[in-house]
């Protein structure tokens, strides 16, 4: 299938949809972490920022061609990642084509998510993303940036990005574990503000997917 029919298929199928994945990748790693933190995300936003995302989220694996059917695919984990050259393809025409991808560190995944997305896009580098950007502007505001959810390392949160033609494709977020502070409140007994802090972030993230 030629580059741009690709795209206008995707972009059909984004018109239509308004549905959200949870990412299954290769290598090991935990990509099954955090149950509950999608399910949570969504419905924070379909209560507070006007989506209708369904309710519970599938999965999708990175060489599936269900890709195709999400505009915004979500990842987590602890360890390795690894993408076969045939899911390179997939994951690179996927974002090309209008997808986003949000990675989010839960402890252990940087050198191994920093690898594999190299792979996927040779030519470009993870940059931080800054704090004037339009994702930590609205519905909420983050002056300050990407918030800290749970320690780790002690290290300042930052997000990374890898932009397309001035375009955000690809979302990492480091020292800031938001899907653990999307997680039901039991889980890390993080407090209510932090709980709170996380999800808005987000919603800011899902309101980009779709407004942007």
């Amino acid at each position: 299938m030629k580059k741009i029919t690709w795209i206008i298929l995707l972009f059909t199928t984004f018109s239509f949809s308004q549905e959200i994945a949870l990412l299954k990748y290769g290598g090991g790693g935990d990509w099954y972490a955090n149950p509950t933190s999608l399910p949570n995300l969504i419905k924070f936003c379909n209560q507070n920022i006007g989506t209708k995302l369904k309710q519970k989220p599938p999965t999708v694996e990175v060489g599936s061609p269900d890709l195709l059917s999400y505009p915004f695919v979500h990842a987590t984990g602890h360890g390795n990642v690894v993408f076969t050259d045939a899911e390179i393809v997939n994951l690179r025409n996927y974002m090309l084509g209008g997808g986003f991808v949000h990675f989010d560190d839960n402890y252990g995944m940087d050198e191994y998510i920093r690898t594999a997305i190299k792979k996927v896009f040779p030519n470009y580098d993870l940059v931080e993303i800054p704090a004037s950007h339009p994702i930590f502007q609205k519905p909420y505001p983050f002056p300050a940036g990407l918030p800290k959810i749970h320690e780790h390392d002690g290290k300042r949160p930052q997000a990374f990005g890898i932009f397309i033609d001035n375009r955000l494709v690809f979302l990492y977020t480091f020292e800031c574990d938001l899907g653990d502070g999307w997680e039901d409140p039991e889980v890390h007994n993080d407090p209510k503000e932090v709980r709170e802090k996380a999800l808005k972030m987000g919603a800011n993230i899902i309101n980009y997917i779709f407004n942007n």
